[in-house]
């Protein structure tokens, strides 16, 4: 049968485990090494990962969604819960796509604030779910471990980065014809050195919570886990260019651990990971991800004729395609919040 809250059976959750976990560390890890050592990787190789995920986990790990809803709430899929996803995505994602031609500035903002608040929370599910923590007892506790999950590839590129962190803003705002100066406040020393110390203090603070709640103290492995990822994100964030960080993230973390949790909704995946076999959770997503892969692949063309300034190199392309991605993001969080709710990952007290 599915598992459909954040219990996952041993069997099962060792099974993903060993493939959404331990490899993104190894690559993560690995990618910081070469930075540290002042090595420089030409720009449009940067992209090269962004421009995989348009197909390959990136854009696909979305493209469930449709499925994802009556799955985690136990009910057929039907052309009724079918055609209440497709309204959610034609409803939200039609308004963002107007805001973008109407207000550009805000919605990049929204876009780093949504994206900041939905790939923490994927990261909380899987420390559930997947790593088995117990230390996160309190709604409090997940919320700054979101916060701070969710700040780690938006906002520490900025402080070390600020230069291709502002490329990359023009490159999503500047196909709608705003200015650079328009974004110029977020990338001042003054503004960037209030957000670091802000936002390690944060990191900081709610490490230390955690390991006062943990039950082994520093040997909880648990804890280790958390306080692991979180160090190592900081280093990779921090030594990456962030053309190339975010790139790696989005498809080796973020994507494969929102897929793991999409397979543990399928009973034909969740059979075959109770014997230690991946390989039909990895057919089963690969079928039900394709058809709409496809759509928003063939939307992403069109939308090259409906910008006022059309992409003339590969860094406008991927901007373009960013922006697309910022408008798939917004009914997608949607979402993933009723998966959220359905699962229990926020269910919990706020005094333990």
């Amino acid at each position: 049968m599915a598992v459909r809250g954040v219990a996952v059976p041993g069997r099962v959750r060792e099974t993903l485990a060993d493939s959404a976990l331990a490899p993104p560390w190894v690559v993560h890890g690995l990618l910081v090494v070469p930075f540290l050592l002042g090595v420089e990787v030409p720009l449009a190789l940067q992209y090269a990962p962004l421009a995989v995920s348009v197909l390959v986990l990136g854009l696909p790990h979305g493209a469930v969604d449709h499925l994802a809803v009556p799955r985690v709430r136990d009910r057929p899929v039907t052309l009724r819960a079918l055609a209440g996803v497709g309204a959610l995505y034609g409803l939200l994602g039609g308004a963002y796509l107007a805001l973008w031609f109407l207000a550009p500035v805000p919605a990049f903002l929204l876009f780093i604030a949504l994206t900041w608040a939905h790939w923490g929370q994927g990261d909380v599910y899987a420390l559930l779910a997947l790593a088995d923590v117990d230390h996160l007892r309190t709604r409090v506790q997940r919320v700054a471990t979101a916060a701070v999950r969710g700040g780690l590839p938006m906002l520490v590129p900025l402080l070390s980065y600020p230069w291709q962190y502002r490329r990359v803003a023009r490159a999503l705002t500047g196909r709608f014809g705003v200015a650079p100066s328009e974004l110029a406040p977020l990338f001042r020393v003054e503004t960037r050195l209030a957000l670091g110390v802000a936002f390690a203090a944060l990191t900081l603070g709610t490490l230390g919570v955690g390991l006062a709640r943990a039950t082994d103290g520093f040997r909880d492995s648990g804890w280790r886990v958390d306080a692991g990822e979180t160090a190592l994100l900081w280093a990779f964030f921090l030594a990456v260019p962030p053309i190339l960080a975010v790139g790696v993230y989005f498809c080796l973390w973020h994507s494969v651990r929102h897929i793991a949790r999409l397979v543990l909704l399928d009973r034909d995946a969740v059979a075959g990971l109770r014997v230690g076999a991946l390989a039909p959770a990895l057919r089963g997503f690969v079928r039900d991800a394709a058809p709409l892969t496809a759509v928003s692949a063939a939307f992403l063309a069109a939308f090259y004729y409906l910008v006022p300034v059309r992409p003339a190199n590969v860094e406008a392309a991927v901007g373009l395609y960013l922006v697309l991605i910022a408008v798939l993001t917004l009914p997608h969080v949607v979402v993933v919040a009723l998966m959220d709710r359905v699962q229990g990952v926020w269910n919990v007290s706020d005094s333990g």
